[in-house]
């Protein structure tokens, strides 16, 4: 995976590549997917959200910057496989998840593997999670209709954010980087991810 998936396809940053090498993929996903964990595809987790492709993960995490000192707060928990990448990376990782079952499936495998440097927590994403603000770096698994405002006061001054916006089958990812109160943005490239729900994000259906 990391060699033809990842590196052949650009993403040089090592620190990434060890992580996405160390953390094992196929025990965040349902037992009858492991043969197909390192597809370079995104896999159906149940609750109609998905553990997003190897490539995606490891370039969103290169185009973060994510620094060993950073506190990075990841929107989207799903099986927290992008947490647990991130927390090799990271100092400290916060990570929220919509789904109830989901993230405590999640929390319990986090436990279970020992990445002790993740704080999980069931709500509103959107919202991002202002007690532990401000982050230096905002990463999310799920599209929004655009950048949510909380997010944007969540970050700390030179921090990242990098998000995927837009409506189901016309999205992009994107980088924002905040430079005291403006954020220059960065197009990276297409993707398709399940839609951000919540009070900043796409309603409920």
């Amino acid at each position: 995976m990391v060699e033809t998936q990842l590196r052949a396809r650009g993403v040089a940053d090592e620190r990434v590549l060890h992580a996405m090498a160390t953390v094992p993929r196929e025990e965040f996903v349902p037992r009858w997917l492991r043969d197909r964990a390192y597809d370079d595809q995104p896999l159906e987790i149940g609750g109609g959200q998905t553990i997003s492709q190897p490539f995606v993960v490891a370039a969103t995490l290169e185009a973060a910057c994510v620094r060993p000192e950073d506190r990075l707060l990841d929107v989207g928990t799903g099986s927290g496989y992008g947490a647990a990448v991130a927390s090799l990376l990271a100092k400290e990782v916060f990570t929220v998840e919509r789904l109830r079952d989901l993230g405590r499936a999640a929390e319990r495998r986090l436990h279970r593997f020992g990445f002790t440097n993740v704080t999980p927590y069931v709500g509103d994403g959107s919202l991002g999670w202002p007690e532990h603000a401000p982050y230096d770096v905002i990463l999310a698994g799920a599209a929004g209709p655009r950048l949510p405002d909380s997010w944007k006061c969540q970050v700390r001054d030179g921090g990242r954010i990098v998000a995927p916006v837009g409506p189901t089958g016309q999205q992009r990812l994107m980088r924002w980087t905040r430079t005291g109160d403006e954020f220059a943005n960065e197009a990276l490239f297409d993707v398709r991810y399940v839609p951000l729900v919540g009070e900043e994000g796409f309603a409920d259906r």
